[in-house]
C-alpha cells in the first residue's frame, strides 16, 4: 500500500466495519471486532500497519488519555455513600480474591511472580461499558441484582483507578531509573505541587471561565481537549505518566454543572481514539508460540467465565441475598474490562509486561466479552436451568423474612408510576392489598402509609412461591417488564383452580398480544389511555387557556399526594 497515512486508516476503518457488521448480528459488543480487525491488519495477515507503528501508538495514547479522563470526569468518591456496604463488599471482595486465586493458576502455569500479579490485576476488572449496555438493553437497570451490579462497578472503577496510579508511579520510576525509595520524596513533593496548582485552578478558575465559554458547544468541546491534554501533560512534566495526568483533568470537571454537556461532547472523540487503540492492541497479536499464549489464556478464560460468578456469589449469598439475585450479579461480571488493557498497555511502555502477556489477556478479552454477552442476556434462563440444583439445599432461607401467610384481596405489582393511584383506590374501596416493589424509597413510602409491601422482583420464582398471590381475587402490574409480568402470570396460572384475575401492562403494542396469549386477562396500555384522555380534554368547549390551568391545579395535586 502506499505511503498515506490517510489510506492506511480508510483501509483500517474499512475492514473495521465490515467486522463490526458481522459481530453485531451476533449481538456481541463492537469491542471484539476492533480487536479481531486489528489482528487481520496486523503483521500476522495482511500488516496494513507496516511502517506506521509510531503514528498508530500515538493514536492509542490519545484515546487512552480520553478514556481516562472521561472515568474521571465521572468518578465521584462520595458516591460510596450511596452505593451501600453491599455494593463495597463485593466489589472489594471480587478484586482481592480474583488477584488471588488468578496468581495463584498463573504461578502454577509456571509464570514468574511480577508477570502473575500484573495479569491477575488485568483480568480483575468487569466492563462497566458492556454491562451497563447490556443491562439496558435488558431493562434490568434497575432491578435489585442491576443496581448492586452497577454500584459494585463503581467500587471496581475507583479501585482501578487508584492501582493505575500507584504503578504509573512505579512504573515512571523505573523508566527514570530511580530507586522507589531514593527518589519518593522528591516525587511526592512534585504531586503536591502539581496538584495544589491543579486544584486552585479548578477550584477559583474553571467555574468562571467555564460558565463564559458554554455557551458556545463548540468553544466548550475545544477548551475540554486542550484541558485534558494540558493536565496530562503537566502531570506528566512533574515525572508521572500522562494516564494519572488524563484521571485528576476528568476529577477537576467532575462537578461541573457542565459535566454532562462535556462528556457527550468528548465521546465521540474518545470513541475514534479508542477504535485505534483497540486495533493497536490486537494487531500486537503474538501467536507464534501457541502453547504458551492458548494453554493460560483458556485457563484464564474459564476462571473468569465460571470462577468469577461464582466468588461474587458467594459473597452475594454471605451478605444475604437471594440465590437469584447473587447468580445473577454474578453472572454479569463474567469478563474482563477495558480497563486491563489500560493497565497492561502502561505497562508496557515502561518495560514491565512482555507482549506475550498482552497477547494472552487479548485472547481472554475476546473469549470471556463473546461468552459473557449470551451470560447476561440469558441469564434468567440460567437461573431456571439452575433451579434443580438449588432445590437439593431446600427452600432459600434468606427469604424467609417475606414469607406471607395472610392472604389479601389485591396485589399491586410496582408503586410508582401508575401503582400509587391504584392502592389510592384500593384503599378508598376497603379492600386488603399489599404491594411488591424492588425500589426500597417505595417501600419506605407504603411503610409510612401503613400499607403491607414486600421488597422483591417478581422475576425470581422462589419469592413469587413465598406469597400467597393465587389466594387473591386480583393482581395488578404496573411494570414494563413485559418478561417478569409473563413470569408471574405463568406462576398464578400454574396453581390449581386459581381464579385470580390479573390485569398486565404494556408499553408496546406487540407486548399487548403476547400478555394475552400468556394469559391476562386485561393488558393495560398506558399511552393509549393517555392519547385517548388527552383527546377527550381537548373536544372539551372549555377554551384551552383555562382548560390547561385547570389540569395543571388538577396535577399538582396528584403530585402532591404522591411526594406525601
Amino acid at each position: 500500500m502506499p505511503d498515506n497515512i490517510f489510506l492506511h486508516i480508510s483501509a483500517l476503518l474499512a475492514i473495521t466495519v465490515s467486522i463490526a457488521f458481522l459481530i453485531r448480528l451476533m449481538r456481541q459488543p463492537l469491542v471484539i471486532a476492533y480487536i479481531v480487525a486489528g489482528a487481520l491488519t496486523g503483521p500476522l495477515f495482511l500488516d496494513l500497519m507496516d511502517g506506521k507503528e509510531e503514528t498508530y501508538e500515538l493514536f492509542a495514547r490519545f484515546g487512552v488519555a480520553l478514556l481516562l479522563f472521561i472515568i474521571g470526569l465521572h468518578l465521584d468518591i462520595r458516591q460510596l455513600r450511596h452505593i451501600g456496604k453491599a455494593a463495597t463488599l463485593t466489589g472489594a471482595g471480587q478484586v482481592v480474591f480474583t488477584v488471588i486465586f488468578g496468581t495463584i493458576i498463573l504461578r502454577l502455569l509456571g509464570f514468574a511472580f511480577a508477570p502473575s500479579i500484573y495479569l491477575a490485576l488485568a483480568i480483575t476488572f468487569s466492563s462497566t461499558i458492556i454491562i451497563t449496555k447490556l443491562l439496558s438493553d435488558k431493562k434490568d437497570t434497575e432491578t435489585v441484582y442491576g443496581q448492586h451490579t452497577i454500584g459494585l462497578m463503581v467500587v471496581q472503577d475507583i479501585i482501578a483507578v487508584i492501582v493505575i496510579v500507584a504503578l504509573g508511579v512505579i512504573g515512571q520510576q523505573q523508566v527514570d531509573g530511580s530507586a522507589l525509595g531514593g527518589s519518593f520524596a522528591e516525587l511526592f513533593v512534585k504531586g503536591i505541587l502539581v496538584l495544589g496548582i491543579v486544584y486552585l485552578t479548578a477550584r477559583y478558575f474553571l467555574p468562571a471561565f467555564v460558565g463564559k465559554i458554554a455557551a458556545s458547544s463548540e468553544l466548550l468541546f475545544l477548551f475540554t481537549v486542550a484541558w485534558c491534554f494540558g493536565i496530562a501533560s503537566l502531570v506528566s512534566l512533574a515525572g508521572f505518566s500522562l494516564e494519572i495526568g488524563a484521571i485528576i483533568a476528568g476529577l477537576t470537571l467532575g462537578s461541573s454543572p457542565y459535566q454532562p454537556e462535556i462528556s457527550s461532547r468528548i465521546k465521540p472523540l474518545r470513541d475514534f481514539f479508542l477504535i485505534l487503540f483497540f486495533i493497536v492492541l490486537g494487531s500486537n497479536m503474538v501467536l507464534t508460540h501457541t502453547a504458551a499464549i492458548w494453554v493460560p489464556s483458556i485457563a484464564l478464560s474459564l476462571f473468569i467465565l465460571i470462577g468469577n460468578p461464582l466468588i461474587l456469589y458467594l459473597i452475594f449469598r454471605w451478605l444475604k441475598f437471594t440465590r437469584r439475585n447473587s447468580l445473577l450479579a454474578g453472572l454479569t461480571a463474567a469478563q474482563v474490562s477495558e480497563f486491563g488493557f489500560v493497565l497492561l498497555y502502561t505497562g508496557e511502555r515502561v518495560g514491565l509486561v512482555s507482549g506475550e502477556i498482552i497477547s494472552i489477556f487479548t485472547v481472554v478479552a475476546i473469549t470471556t466479552i463473546f461468552f459473557s454477552s449470551y451470560l447476561i442476556i440469558y441469564n434468567e434462563q440460567i437461573y431456571r436451568f439452575c433451579l434443580p440444583f438449588f432445590a437439593l439445599f431446600g427452600p432459600d432461607k434468606f427469604r424467609q423474612a417475606t414469607t406471607v401467610t395472610r392472604p389479601f384481596d389485591a396485589w399491586v405489582v410496582g408503586y410508582h408510576r401508575i401503582g400509587w393511584k391504584v392502592c389510592e383506590a384500593l384503599r378508598a374501596m376497603k379492600l386488603k392489598f399489599a404491594v411488591i416493589d424492588y425500589n426500597p424509597e417505595a417501600l419506605r413510602q407504603l411503610r409510612r402509609l401503613r400499607t403491607p409491601s414486600y421488597f422483591g422482583d417478581i422475576a425470581d420464582v422462589e419469592f413469587l412461591a413465598s406469597l400467597s398471590l393465587r389466594r387473591a381475587r386480583l393482581v395488578i402490574m404496573t411494570i414494563p417488564a413485559e418478561d417478569d409480568q409473563i413470569t408471574l402470570i405463568g406462576h398464578l396460572k400454574n396453581g390449581a383452580g386459581s381464579k385470580t384475575m390479573i390485569i398486565a401492562n404494556a408499553y408496546d403494542y406487540a407486548a399487548i398480544e403476547r400478555l394475552y396469549r400468556a394469559g391476562a386477562d386485561y393488558v393495560m396500555t398506558p399511552h393509549l389511555l393517555g392519547g385517548q384522555w388527552i383527546s377527550e380534554m381537548l373536544k372539551r368547549k372549555t377554551p384551552y387557556a383555562r382548560l390547561f390551568k385547570t389540569l395543571k391545579k388538577e396535577q399538582a395535586k396528584l403530585l402532591t399526594t404522591l411526594s406525601v
